[in-house]
């Protein structure tokens, strides 16, 4: 079996990330561990294991740092799937998080559009049929 494990998301800070990711998003704090040069290896996730996770990178150099926010170059980038829309809306809404539009109806599932602390886009999505 193979599988996508972890995904790099390059942030400014590792607590303010760690912060977002599980206080308003709700993710799991899977692994924070010193490196030798000084940075962490932080990994959160949105599930129970089974799943991709993000492994939060402090920008190293001003390229890096050049990166936070944009690294999709304004596209949505990533995807985070819900069971229930309606639930994880509403925690994320009151815990600040900041989404772009109104939840819509499409083909596909019930889907908005939210930014992360650094101004990444993300789907807030729960495919039809789930």
């Amino acid at each position: 079996m193979r599988r996508l494990a972890l995904v790099t998301l390059v942030v400014q800070d590792y607590d303010e990330a760690i912060g977002f990711y599980t206080e308003a998003l709700g993710f799991r704090l899977v692994e924070d561990a010193p490196r030798p040069d000084g940075s962490r290896w932080v990994v959160v996730e949105p599930g129970d294991g089974s799943g991709t996770g993000l492994l939060l990178a402090r920008g190293k150099d001003a390229d890096q740092r050049a990166r936070v926010g944009d690294q999709t170059g304004g596209r949505v980038g990533f995807f985070l799937h819900t069971d229930d829309f309606a639930r994880d809306h509403a925690r994320m809404t009151a815990a600040g998080v900041t989404f772009l539009e109104e939840p819509r109806h499409e083909p596909y599932g019930t889907v908005a559009v939210f930014q992360d602390l650094y101004g990444n886009r993300w789907d807030l999505l729960q495919p039809a049929g789930h």
